[in-house]
């Protein structure tokens, strides 16, 4: 099964869903961590701490998930050092999911008019950095990050911007039911449901257990079932 009209704009998560990003970031939150005289945290462990940001990624990592253990000064400083060194290291080990740009070549190819962005919670300027270096930036007409607005996924805010300007590039209205939001975790589907829009869920990116409670309009098991899913021909492509 899959949807039953070409949508006007599909909306892509980063970590988990375009690239495979967790050993550079559990790198850089080990290497903040031990900055900071903290015990290293196993990668598992630190993979399922993304998805909700920076900031909330070194709260989880320093056992903080709610704000209200350590103070805001401290929490500052090793997400400064934490960001700094995601930074230089942000393509050590960093790379894009098999069949994802084939996926994305060949949704250009049966659908031209149909517009693509990313919208991760990551800081916008790795985003579109890690973008740009592996080629994928040719693909989106936007890249918005974690600290691009005043919230973040699963606010609708980021998605809903996006559809307005997929609007005023096509020259007529988009609306949230013809918007598509592919992502790895719960955020992503909620940010979906909460603009309107349908999803899909990758299970083979950083958190496929949060889509278990949280259940997408369609399950993609590799990038190359979008085509599948959006019922594209990949011959024909």
């Amino acid at each position: 099964m899959h949807f039953p009209t070409q949508p006007r704009l599909i909306v892509f998560d980063l970590d988990g869903t375009l690239i495979d990003s967790s050993v550079d970031l559990c790198n850089s939150i080990n290497a903040a961590l031990a900055h900071f005289n903290k015990p290293p945290l196993p990668e598992p462990v630190i993979a399922g701490y993304i998805g909700d940001g920076a900031s909330m990624l070194v709260r989880r990592a320093l056992g903080d998930p709610e704000g209200d253990v350590h103070d805001e000064e401290y929490v500052t400083e090793v997400l400064t050092y934490f960001l700094d060194y995601y930074r230089i290291h942000k393509l050590d080990f960093t790379y894009v999911y098999p069949g994802v740009i084939l996926s994305l070549e060949a949704i250009r190819a049966a659908w031209p008019d149909t517009l693509m962005a990313v919208l991760t919670n990551k800081p916008v300027n790795p985003s579109r950095d890690i973008c740009a270096h592996f080629g994928l930036s040719r693909f989106f007409f936007q890249n918005y990050g974690g600290n691009s607005f005043h919230t973040k996924k699963p606010d609708p805010h980021g998605l809903l911007t996006l559809i307005a300007e997929a609007s005023a590039i096509a020259g007529q209205t988009i609306t949230p039911a013809q918007t598509i939001m592919v992502g790895d975790s719960h955020v992503d589907v909620l940010t979906a449901r909460n603009a309107g829009a349908q999803s899909i869920g990758c299970t083979f990116g950083l958190a496929p257990q949060s889509l278990i409670t949280t259940p997408p309009d369609h399950l993609a098991n590799a990038p190359t079932d979008w085509l599948t899913i959006l019922g594209i021909n990949q011959r024909s492509s």
